[in-house]
């Protein structure tokens, strides 16, 4: 199976670098610099679960790109898909797999729209992951999920061929029956803890600590119940883990929202917070926590392009 990954970010980095470590065609589609850089210093994963180095991983570039792959795995910011979509587009064929992993729904209907529903894939990974300066991959800890699946729920010839692939490779690949529900419901969880934690300003800990548990929780019941209206709500199993994990004293969790906003960079605010708050109808809510977390960051974001723009003399 000829494996495209787009780009050798962080995820996709990591996980094409993983197959990459077990001995599957894997090619990355990279821009000239991110080229130049791993040209010279190859990809290099710093992990807990081990380090792994490849001088010089195979690589192509969009003007290159001019015949199908069997599989596009996409973990681009949703932000970027229409220049991903373009980039990619020469490599997708009649019968190529997309395997998206972007946060919240509203990227299925753009791909569907741009290259047909039968070719994308349900996916979803969970994985806490970061380039440094130099361009290494580092793995900030030992959780590597990557989920994926026919989003019709019915097994196929393809996702078992994925499956096969993705099996002997250094990281926890699930085949699921009920993708889009786990996409549902990593959606609520990262809206939830991208709201909470931007709007606070603070890692969980130092919410809990400050007495904000009960708006965590509430937050959460909010983004569930959107979820629920939906025909997607999150089991009480789910909700009680997540209920955990946003309210664990000294937690040094933080949605890297939060992280983008620290370092000046541009956020998934339209993804993550504006679509779910959209499909729940709160936009004219003064009451909704999801609402005002969604107007906070987008306050930020509407400074960071006026302070962008040139000053006339």
């Amino acid at each position: 199976m000829r494996i495209l990954v787009v780009g050798a970010g962080a995820i996709g980095g990591y996980f094409g670098g993983r197959l990459l470590q077990a001995g599957r065609d894997v090619t990355f589609l990279v821009r000239p610099r991110r080229a130049q850089l791993l040209a010279k210093n190859g990809l290099v994963l710093k992990s807990p679960n081990g380090d792994f180095h490849q001088p010089r991983p195979p690589t192509v570039q969009a003007e290159s790109l001019c015949e199908p792959f069997d599989l596009v795995l996409l973990s681009c910011k949703a932000y970027d898909l229409d220049d991903a979509m373009r980039s990619f587009a020469p490599a997708v064929g009649p019968s190529t797999a997309i395997l998206p992993l972007l946060n919240g729904m509203h990227h299925v209907e753009v791909l569907e729209k741009r290259f047909g529903a039968a070719a994308v894939l349900g996916g979803q990974c969970v994985i806490s992951v970061v380039l440094d300066d130099t361009g290494q991959v580092i793995h900030l800890n030992d959780v590597d999920n990557l989920t994926f699946g026919e989003r019709v729920g019915a097994r196929s010839a393809r996702v078992e061929a994925i499956r096969a692939v993705f099996a002997g490779a250094r990281f926890d690949s699930r085949l699921s029956d009920s993708i889009v529900q786990l996409m549902w419901d990593k959606w609520v969880f990262i809206a939830t803890l991208a709201g909470i934690t931007c709007l606070m300003r603070a890692m969980v800990g130092d919410i809990v600590a400050a007495g904000g548990a009960e708006l965590a929780n509430a937050l959460l019941a909010e983004c569930a119940g959107i979820a629920a209206g939906k025909g997607f709500a999150p089991s009480e199993k789910t909700l009680q883990r997540n209920r955990i994990m946003l309210t664990a004293p000294e937690s040094g969790l933080a949605a890297s929202m939060l992280r983008d906003i620290e370092r000046g960079g541009p956020t998934e605010v339209e993804h993550i917070l504006g679509d779910l708050m959209r499909c729940g109808g709160v936009e004219e809510n003064p009451r909704s926590l999801l609402h005002i977390a969604y107007v906070h960051v987008s306050a930020y974001e509407k400074r960071r392009a006026r302070v962008a723009q040139p000053q006339r003399s």
